[in-house]
C-alpha cells in the first residue's frame, strides 16, 4: 500500500513539473508580448497596464493575413491527398499481393530513416529543374511525399489487424477489394486515419525550412515560414517578436485544444502493436 501510494505521488511530481517547464516559456513569451514596444523584458514580468495592441500591431507588420491564407490552402491540399494515399497503400500492403511488395515496403521504412535536413538540398534542385520554385506547388509536392512513408506504415500495421472473419464474409457475399477497402475496413481504420490526419496537419501546419528553402515570396510561405523574415526584420524590438510568435503558434495551439480529447483518442486506438 505504501509503495503504491509512493509511486503515485512521484509520479505526481513528475507531472507537475512537466507542466512547470511545458507552460514556463509560453509565459514568458506572453509577458514579454505585453510589455511596452521597445523594452527589453527579462523574465516573466506582467505589467499592470499590457499592451494588447501589440498583437495588432505584430500582425500588421508581419502581415499574417496572406500567410494565414497560405497554410490554409497548403493544409487543404496537401492533409486529404497524404491521408487518401496512405489509405490505399496501406489497404495495399496489407491485403494485396503486390508484386516486390517487400521489397517496396522496406523502401518506405528506409524513407523514415533518412533525416529530413538531408533532403533540403536535393528538394531544392529538383524543385529548381521543374520549374516550380516559389510556386505553391513546391511545398505541396514535397510535403505529400516526406508525409507518404510515416502515412503508408501507419496504416498498413492498422489494416493488418483487421479481423480475417470480415473479410472473408465480404469475400464470400462477393465484394471486391474496392467495397471491402471502402465499406468495411476503412470505418474500422476511422481512428487510425483521424490520428493520421491530425499529424499531417501538425507537420504541414507548422513546416518551417522547406518555407524558407523553397519559397522567396513572402506571401506564399506558411505562417511558420514567416517567422525568419519576422525577426529578420524586428530583431531589436524583443516584444514584437514575441507577439509574432505567438500569433504564429496560435491556431496550432487552438486546434490542440479543441481537438485533443479526440486526438489521444485517436492516437490510442490506432497505435500500431508491436
Amino acid at each position: 500500500m505504501k509503495q503504491s501510494v509512493s509511486v503515485r505521488t512521484a509520479g505526481n511530481v513528475v507531472l507537475a513539473l512537466t507542466i512547470i517547464f511545458s507552460v514556463l516559456p509560453f509565459l514568458s513569451m506572453l509577458s514579454a508580448a505585453l510589455q511596452p514596444q521597445g523594452s527589453m523584458p527579462e523574465g516573466i514580468q506582467f505589467t499592470a497596464h499590457p499592451q494588447w495592441s501589440n498583437f495588432v500591431d505584430a500582425w500588421n507588420m508581419a502581415d499574417i493575413t496572406p500567410l494565414l491564407w497560405s497554410s490554409t490552402l497548403l493544409v487543404i491540399v496537401v492533409v486529404p491527398l497524404v491521408v487518401l494515399f496512405s489509405a490505399l497503400g496501406g489497404y495495399a500492403f496489407a491485403q494485396l499481393k503486390v508484386p516486390f511488395g517487400r521489397l517496396l515496403y522496406m523502401l518506405f521504412i528506409v524513407g523514415l530513416t533518412i533525416p529530413f535536413e538531408t533532403l533540403v538540398t536535393p528538394l531544392y534542385y529538383e524543385i529548381s529543374g521543374m520549374g516550380l520554385l516559389n510556386t505553391r506547388l513546391a511545398l505541396m509536392l514535397p510535403l505529400i511525399g516526406l508525409n507518404l512513408p510515416f502515412g503508408i506504415v501507419w496504416m498498413r500495421s492498422c489494416f493488418e489487424q483487421m479481423p480475417r472473419d470480415l473479410i472473408e464474409a465480404a469475400s464470400i457475399d462477393g465484394a471486391g477489394h474496392v467495397r471491402t477497402f471502402r465499406s468495411i475496413q476503412l470505418p474500422l481504420a476511422l481512428p487510425a486515419v483521424s490520428s493520421l490526419g491530425i499529424l499531417t496537419f501538425l507537420a504541414t501546419w507548422n513546416q518551417f525550412l522547406l518555407a524558407v528553402v523553397l519559397v522567396n515570396d513572402p506571401n506564399k510561405r506558411t505562417m511558420a515560414g514567416a517567422l525568419q523574415a519576422f525577426v529578420g526584420q524586428y530583431q531589436t524590438d524583443t516584444v514584437l517578436l514575441n507577439a509574432g510568435a505567438l500569433l504564429i503558434m496560435a491556431p496550432t495551439m487552438l486546434l490542440f485544444i479543441i481537438l485533443q480529447r479526440y486526438f489521444i483518442r485517436a492516437m490510442l486506438a490506432g497505435s500500431v502493436k508491436g
